[in-house]
């Protein structure tokens, strides 16, 4: 009986990891649309702007001129309507990311969380947790599931980026009406690129983690809880990203909606 049952459990266990790993790639492909979308678009305003300027300079008689400057604003009519029809079209499905609001405790999500990366990543990669949070029955009024995913993919971004035989540490409690989670490790840059570990996310994914970030963009890995938060009338933010350094990923939401 007991072996029948760890064996439905690793299964589930495997079931869930495949479907959170499609959820973050998900919401990674939109995340990077999106920032391809909203790069593209002006420095084509700007060659817009100067196909102006050009028709003002153009000779009227030199149709060799006219039709260079035809060909400018049909290039960047093309490249809008790509954007337009591609891009924005193919990242609706997370743009407006639908919230099922409902009273529920917040402890056992972070401990689900927990013991699903424990199991289904943690173990095999040598790393363990460490969980410091005074909540126990209190209670947000938000998408449990969807809270869930974020600190999922927060806790699988601390153990993919960690080095065998350290920790990562999820923090979490109550500050002013708002439910804050945090999760840190040390960045180790072997670990997230060691082809032999188990990962949960795509090879591309991890190395552009260790890239210089713009803007204070999050990496693409964490479009996921970013989302997540917004949709609640939160914010996620992210802190390092250099070999050595503590990164901290914080997650904060109302505790009742606004």
């Amino acid at each position: 009986m007991s072996t029948s049952f760890n064996a439905v459990a690793a299964a589930t266990s495997d079931e869930r990891f495949a479907r959170m790993r499609a959820e973050t790639a998900l919401f990674m492909r939109d995340h990077v649309l999106s920032i391809v979308s909203h790069d593209l678009r002006s420095p084509l305003n700007a060659i817009h702007s100067w196909a102006y300027v050009l028709e003002r300079k153009i000779d009227p008689n030199d149709p060799a001129g006219l039709r260079a400057l035809a060909g400018i604003r049909s290039g960047v009519e093309q490249q809008v309507k790509l954007l337009e029809d591609a891009v924005d079209g193919t990242r609706a499905e997370t743009k407006a990311l639908p919230i099922e609001r409902a009273a529920f405790q917040l402890r056992p999500v972070l401990e689900r969380a927990l013991d699903e990366l424990r199991r289904s990543l943690a173990e095999a990669r040598g790393v363990s947790f460490s969980f410091d949070s005074p909540l126990d029955g209190e209670q947000c009024d938000g998408d449990k599931e969807r809270l869930l995913q974020a600190v999922w993919v927060m806790l699988a971004f601390g153990v993919e980026g960690s080095a065998p035989g350290t920790v990562v540490t999820l923090q979490s409690s109550i500050d002013g009406g708002f439910w804050r989670t945090e999760v840190s490790h040390t960045i180790n840059a072997a670990a997230l690129t060691d082809a032999e570990l188990p990962h949960a996310f795509e090879p591309f994914a991890r190395k552009q983690v260790l890239l210089p970030r713009e803007a204070g963009r999050v990496a693409w890995v964490l479009a996921l809880p970013q989302r997540v938060a917004l949709a609640h009338g939160g914010t996620f933010e992210q802190s390092g990203a250099g070999e050595g350094e503590i990164s901290r990923l914080s997650l904060r939401v109302p505790l009742i909606a606004v």
